[in-house]
């Protein structure tokens, strides 16, 4: 018999990105006695990849528990950005509640409106906080009203709109049930979530039944499976059989050769784990997200939903520049395999796919940031490699016409930048949907339905033509009939004519052409990209000529020669400016542009057969 299990509390918290999700869980953890007195706490503690640190943003959802008047709360702490959305569909399975956490200032953003659809869809209450109340251009009753605006938009039930809201300033550590009223500490937030996230529910008594939402990967003990026990009790040394719900055929007997709870931040072994309890699984090589564990005499799969499929895709490739091998540990094509099907195993929104060659992979995905990622996690493992353009992947409708992914954009810029904005989206084929002024007039938010591809290769001369003012957010908004061409870059290349070390009397007369990525000793190839030009066409150049020495001297001939400092480009900044025609060389210590045809003659015949 089902019956609720009032010692457990099961909650995701979900957000936008930077609104302060991994700030609030930090609160939480500090609050509830998770670290002892004077422990030295890094802030934005869940955040404990280097690229998360690094970029202040939550790419993997992780969990943590704590305790509070002796409930136990498991938290799971998700990704605010569009291009993880991956992560944060399948951890709401082991969740009973939501926790949505809104600025108070900015208010509902686009990603905050895609994770509270899901929530909508898997009907579970939701907890409204609205966080950084100490702002001083905080808007509390407006954002108040356009959450409910938002809920009404979905479809809420009448019980998700009759949410609580809770005001928080998760810096200061404080919440408060009424904003006139200055918060203390946590207790606010603590008391709702145990008065308003319902307990978990299950038949302690029925055969075992836990559905894995999470694979974590640890050197030692292999593949880790996380997810919650819908059923049943699961023990350390018990068989149990994996079944899923998409593939009827797959039963697999296994055992059970260890078992953690969460508490804190550690995995904490224990013997068994009841009904309600997050349980982390380790010894079972075989296991993927969206797998049941089941007892041997009740085979019952709990369904999954599918993961929103991925809209852009980028040819991975075995380097083969003439500098190549040179950086990498893993170069060969069967080490970029292993790597790319290893990280399957735990991330369910990527798609690889062998291609003709066997040097060459289609690894799909939801946006460049989704990609960038991965791709910046195997170079700093010692991978070397390349990759293309990236692509969108199009579709056909019923009627055999082409569809493309949309997305919905939301930028919010200074006034007077509004103008370029709306010019350079306009020629990427955006349609302006809404206009509307923040602050007083001085800043505006402008709405734009755009092709994905229109936006590849878009961000770097936003933040120029913003002069780094504005604020871009994304969100996914389906296929829609293929809107016609786009002319992406309207600048050419500045390419190497021939291989050896720059120097700087090549390189000076090479400035004149354009703005140049690289300085004087960099190592360059024949077809290398080496810089940009101010027009439309690709140049050649020579970086590495010297000057030729005579014994005459001329006045003014031992002046240096002043070099502009060159442009170095991040791995995104190289993604977004990287041709069809062109690959990006990717290696632990640099980033290469490079022509896909390195050979200049071979490269024009190319260019004349189109």
């Amino acid at each position: 018999m089902r019956q609720k299990i009032e010692g457990i509390r099961n909650v995701a918290i979900i957000a936008h990105v930077d609104h302060g999700k991994t700030t609030l869980v930090d609160e939480l953890l500090k609050q509830s006695g998770v670290f002892r007195e004077g422990q030295e706490v890094a802030e934005r503690v869940m955040d404990s990849g280097d690229l998360e640190r690094e970029r202040g943003i939550t790419i993997l959802s992780k969990n943590t528990a704590v305790t509070y008047r002796g409930t136990k709360i498991n938290i799971i702490d998700t990704p605010g950005h569009a291009d993880f959305g991956g992560e944060v569909e399948r951890v709401l399975k082991m969740v009973n509640g939501v926790i949505l956490v809104v600025d108070a200032f900015e208010g509902p953003m686009p990603q905050t409106r895609f994770v509270l659809r899901k929530a909508m869809e898997l009907k579970l209450p939701v907890v409204v906080c609205i966080n950084k109340i100490d702002r001083p251009e905080a808007r509390l009753e407006e954002v108040k009203e356009e959450v409910l605006e938002l809920f009404l938009e979905l479809d809420a039930d009448d019980s998700q709109l009759d949410c609580p809201f809770v005001y928080a300033s998760a810096k200061a550590g404080t919440a408060t049930l009424d904003p006139q009223v200055p918060g203390v500490g946590m207790e606010p937030l603590f008391e709702t979530i145990l008065a308003h996230i319902p307990a978990p529910e299950g038949d302690p008594q029925a055969g075992t039944q836990i559905l894995i939402s999470t694979i974590d990967y640890n050197e030692y003990v292999g593949r880790i499976g996380v997810g919650k026990v819908d059923n049943g009790v699961i023990r350390t040394g018990q068989e149990v059989i994996i079944c899923n719900h998409h593939e009827p055929d797959k039963a697999v007997r296994v055992k059970v050769s260890k078992l953690y709870e969460f508490d804190g931040l550690e995995k904490v072994e224990v013997k068994e784990a009841s009904v309600g309890s997050i349980a982390a699984i380790s010894g079972i090589s075989d296991l993927h997200i969206g797998d049941t564990l089941c007892s041997p005499d009740a085979v019952l799969p709990i369904p999954f939903q599918k993961i929103s499929e991925p809209t852009i895709a980028m040819q991975f490739m075995v380097n083969d520049s003439p500098l190549a091998g040179r950086e990498g540990k893993y170069v060969t094509s069967r080490h970029l395999r292993d790597r790319l099907f290893r990280e399957l195993n735990t991330d369910v929104s990527l798609r690889v796919e062998e291609t003709d060659t066997t040097e060459c992979f289609k690894v799909s995905g939801r946006g460049e940031l989704h990609l960038s990622v991965l791709i910046e996690n195997m170079r700093r493992e010692g991978y070397e490699f390349a990759v293309s353009k990236a692509e969108v992947l199009y579709h056909t409708d019923e009627n055999g016409r082409r569809t493309e992914p949309m997305e919905l954009c939301y930028i919010d810029v200074p006034s007077e930048f509004s103008g370029a904005v709306i010019e350079k989206l306009g020629q990427r084929k955006g349609e302006l949907r809404n206009m509307s002024s923040l602050s007083g007039g001085a800043s505006t938010r402008l709405e734009f339905s755009i092709p994905a591809r229109g936006l590849i290769g878009y961000r770097g001369e936003f933040l120029t033509d913003t002069k780094g003012n504005g604020v871009l957010n994304t969100v996914y908004d389906g296929y829609a009939p293929y809107k016609g061409d786009i002319q992406y870059r309207k600048q050419g290349s500045l390419i190497a004519f021939e291989a050896g070390e720059a120097v700087t009397y090549g390189l000076f007369n090479a400035q004149e052409r354009g703005a140049l990525f690289i300085g004087p000793g960099e190592k360059v190839y024949a077809g290398m990209v080496v810089g940009q030009t101010g027009r439309s066409e690709d140049i050649e150049v020579n970086v590495c000529k010297k000057k030729q020495l005579t014994n005459t001297r001329s006045s003014g001939a031992d002046e240096a020669l002043r070099l502009t400092p060159p442009k170095i480009l991040s791995l995104e900044q190289a993604l977004d400016f990287i041709e069809t025609d062109e690959l990006l060389e990717v290696t632990p210590k640099h980033l290469r542009i490079r022509k896909k045809i390195l050979d200049s003659t071979l490269r024009k015949r190319a260019a004349q057969r189109k």
